[in-house]
């Protein structure tokens, strides 16, 4: 109202064939004032504003005329680079809140999607399913298959997500995510935090679905013989972890209920036995009960009808507190059962080095990242040779880098996982371990990822 009463209305001034000569033309709308006052001042957040918006339009402007110049691959390098300036932002945030905005985004298609094609000397095939790179994104990321096709579009060569159990339940009280920045570790004891298999089953069902009707579209449009990566969910390779609900008391039960509702989405199952933060859950690795275990929900699996490729494989996520004793007796039950793979390994209870000197190491749950890598790599070189090389590993624990998934790779893995890494670096890091990963194959002289796989033992 205050504004009424200095000046009455904007109005509309045309400029003279002349005027639009000098000042550009058009009309100009100004203030009729009173008593001579001056036009009310522009707000100090109207200004901010102006300014802003000037310089959203410039950063669009500029990279509209980048976009235009720069062919597919160096455009798309800058896109993975950018991300790194949102990093920050995401730091200053609590660490379960930054997760939850990270899977929105990938969910949304707000994240860069790759289009260079991975280095040919990457390409491996496992369980008949072909890889374009043994790069994967861990479990525990994107518990309820929220955002598959994102996170397979920034380049990963699988992604697992879960652990799902049957029943939604809400996990731990919170906060239950802590940062140890500078060990580049995390320790969480989310406890399965999970919206339950009906609400998977109907996202990765929807997923299913779209790649079906791509497949087809792309088939009746342009025939071809060549071999295509992927699986079930994208361009790369679904897999889905599963586990049990905190109150169950019959965990076979649980395991049994997920294979029959989720199997026919994955490209491989995984019985997760090994997170620290279920009660009871990490004694189901004992020998019995393991083979117990993997004998019911193989029968599970087996019973269902299955097309020309098969049943998913059947992996088991282990823990990387184990003793020699407990190694050797997993290793007999999954030769014995012809289980399909191992995953080596979820979280550790105990506080390696450096970790154990930050204070937040006295918070209870399972250590992931940098400090765990030396541990999970001890336990997967023991299984490799146990196994005898017989079935595939996935080596996960502490990988941050190319040169750290090759030694995994080294150490008898056939495939690796990250996360923490990946939520410490955020996209940008995947084509960086690929393009590291590719150059210590070839400087060794391997011809490929299987080539290299268990080297320092043959």
């Amino acid at each position: 109202m205050a504004a009424r009463r200095v000046c009455s209305k904007l109005v509309s001034v045309e400029y003279s064939s002349s005027q639009k000569l000098r000042r550009g033309g058009g009309s100009l709308v100004v203030w009729r004032c009173y008593n001579n006052q001056a036009p009310p001042p522009v707000p100090h957040s109207s200004r901010k504003g102006r300014l802003l918006t000037g310089a959203t339009l410039s950063l669009l402007i500029s990279g509209g005329a980048y976009v235009s110049t720069a062919d597919e691959s160096t455009f798309c390098g800058w896109l993975f680079s950018a991300t790194k300036l949102v990093n920050p932002f995401f730091a200053l945030l609590d660490a379960e809140v930054a997760h939850k905005l990270a899977v929105s985004a990938a969910a949304r298609g707000w994240v860069p999607r790759e289009k260079r094609p991975d280095p040919t000397i990457l390409g491996l095939e496992v369980w008949g399913r072909k890889f374009s790179n043994p790069v994967g994104l861990a479990a525990g990321f994107d518990k309820n298959a929220e955002a598959v096709e994102g996170l397979l579009a920034l380049g990963f060569g699988f992604v697992e997500v879960g652990s799902v159990t049957p029943v939604a339940q809400e996990g731990n009280p919170k906060p239950r995510i802590f940062r140890l920045r500078q060990e580049g570790a995390i320790i969480n004891r989310c406890g399965f935090n999970s919206e339950g298999i009906v609400v998977v089953a109907k996202r990765l069902g929807a997923q299913h679905g779209k790649r079906k009707l791509a497949e087809t579209s792309s088939t009746s449009s342009s025939p071809s013989d060549e071999v295509k990566h992927g699986g079930k969910a994208g361009p790369g390779i679904l897999g889905v972890n599963l586990g049990k609900n905190k109150s169950s008391e019959d965990a076979a039960a649980d395991y049994v209920q997920g294979v029959h509702t989720l199997s026919q989405y994955a490209d491989y199952l995984v019985i997760n036995v090994s997170s620290p933060n279920t009660p009871g859950l990490r004694m189901l690795q004992g020998r019995k009960q393991l083979k117990d275990l993997i004998k019911k929900v193989q029968a599970a699996r087996d019973e269902m009808q299955w097309g020309e490729e098969g049943p998913p494989p059947l992996l088991v996520k282990i823990a990387p507190d184990l003793s020699k004793e407990d190694l050797e007796d997993i290793a007999a039950v999954a030769l014995a059962l012809r289980l399909d793979g191992l995953i080596i390994s979820n979280t550790t209870i105990s506080r390696p080095e450096p970790a154990d000197r930050n204070p937040v190491s006295k918070e209870a749950g399972g250590l992931s990242g940098k400090p765990l890598f030396d541990l999970s790599t001890n336990i997967l070189k023991e299984m490799y040779m146990l196994t005898k090389g017989r079935i595939p590993l996935i080596g996960c624990g502490g990988v941050s880098t190319g040169e750290d998934a090759y030694k995994k790779i080294r150490a008898g893995a056939t495939l690796v996982q990250l996360y923490t890494a990946f939520a410490y670096g955020g996209p940008a890091l995947i084509p960086s371990i690929k393009a590291e990963l590719a150059q210590c194959l070839e400087r060794d002289g391997f011809k490929s990822v299987s080539d290299a796989v268990g080297a320092d033992y043959k």
